[in-house]
């Protein structure tokens, strides 16, 4: 997969680029990450990229020639453009896989109020947010979906089923609890189920465990949940017995 960034601050991303997994994808060819300086696409001697906006207001907005001339110079029309913005369509474990199959992606990291309307409709194909809150840039949020997209690139992590079910599972659910070897560790005991050996009852185990864990820290992605109708009356008793 290639990637562009487009960004006021290219410094930002050279040392999270080189480290962990996305390094390695790097390194091993997966990826191809280049960056950007949207003020060298600037048209005045001062590399200006913000201007006022109309209409008055706070704050300062990424003019639209700068980053209609990058997009010009580099064919990104070609990819997958991206702008990381507050409003954008949350990102989640679903979308991380539809744009891990994504041969180019181009993102725009936003600044200042945000970028001129005119470049984000003409220019952009999607728009993502990494959460409800404000970042002074799209810089962090660039780093988080690349992060996200490139483990579930085919090569990069040795166990691609693993990747898939890291901290959500396909059904919807939140991971189970994990557990390391030896058996126990500061005086707390390692389920025995886990030691017995029998596959299917860790597995039992595993999605009940993974079921109350969604219960009590995102009972809201229990609402889209593939559960069957077991599943769906333990969870009623939950809510019962909490609201007693």
């Amino acid at each position: 997969m290639q990637v562009d960034i487009v960004t006021l601050f290219p410094r930002f991303f050279v040392e999270p680029l080189a480290t962990s997994i996305v390094g390695r994808a790097i390194e091993g060819g997966q990826l191809e990450v280049n960056l950007h300086d949207l003020r060298t696409y600037s048209q005045d001697r001062h590399r200006t990229v913000d201007d006022t906006p109309y209409g008055g207001g706070g704050g300062m907005v990424i003019k639209p020639g700068p980053v209609a001339a990058c997009w010009t110079e580099n064919q990104f029309a070609n990819g997958h453009c991206i702008h990381l913005s507050a409003d954008g369509e949350p990102l989640t474990q679903d979308l991380a896989a539809e744009l891990s199959l994504q041969s180019h992606m181009v993102l725009l990291c936003g600044h200042y109020k945000g970028v001129d309307e005119r470049a984000r409709r003409q220019l952009i194909d999607q728009e993502i947010s990494i959460g409800d809150y404000v970042l002074t840039g799209g810089e962090p949020a660039a780093l988080v979906l690349i992060d996200a997209v490139t483990r579930l690139i085919p090569g990069v992590l040795g166990n691609f089923s693993s990747a898939m079910a890291d901290s959500f599972h396909d059904d919807g659910l939140l991971d189970c609890p994990w557990y390391t070897r030896p058996a126990s560790h500061g005086g707390e005991e390692v389920p025995q189920v886990l030691l017995g050996g029998d596959h299917g009852q860790v597995q039992s185990w595993r999605r009940r465990q993974a079921l109350r864990r969604t219960f009590e820290r995102r009972p809201d992605l229990l609402e889209r949940a593939d559960l069957d109708e077991e599943e769906r009356r333990q969870v009623a008793d939950w809510r019962q017995k909490k609201e007693e």
